[in-house]
């Protein structure tokens, strides 16, 4: 039985190894276009600019991370934005797909970066005018 317990823990401690550990926080600053994630990620529609603002808010509201996509196309997931849990916070329903620039602690963990928002620095609105070309998502105009 101690064996057993022995190699248990020994296989554990090997697949855990294996693992990559979250690097420190790094102060950021990032600008871009606050994203569905959901929609984002699993490309169910476009999910971007004002074609898939709607949808946006309605995921923003039922609980669905909101992120950030910069220029560049790199995806930061808010994890919590000026000490207020995303979820719970009006603030985050008011900027969907806003273009905005944020100040907070950026952690990365197996290519994923999470931003902790300390101050939302500038809003720009809603600057990405997809609907014209798209239509408005997720039921047409």
């Amino acid at each position: 039985m101690r064996l057993l317990v022995l190699v248990g823990a020994l296989l554990l401690t090997a697949l855990g190894a294996g693992q990559a550990a979250a690097e420190a926080a790094k102060r950021v600053s990032v600008t871009g276009e606050i994203i569905d994630t959901w929609c984002y990620v699993s490309e169910i529609m476009f999910a971007e600019g004002t074609a898939h603002h709607q949808c946006a808010v309605w995921c923003a509201v039922g609980g669905i991370p909101v992120s950030i996509k910069d220029a560049k196309g790199d995806v930061y997931i808010i994890l919590r934005i000026e000490d207020e849990d995303p979820v719970d916070n009006p603030r985050m329903v008011k900027i969907q797909t806003h273009e905005v620039t944020v100040d907070g602690d950026l952690y990365e963990r197996d290519g994923v970066k999470y931003l902790l928002v300390t101050q939302v620095a500038d809003d720009k609105g809603i600057i990405n005018l997809t609907h014209e070309e798209y239509g408005i998502q997720p039921f047409g105009e």
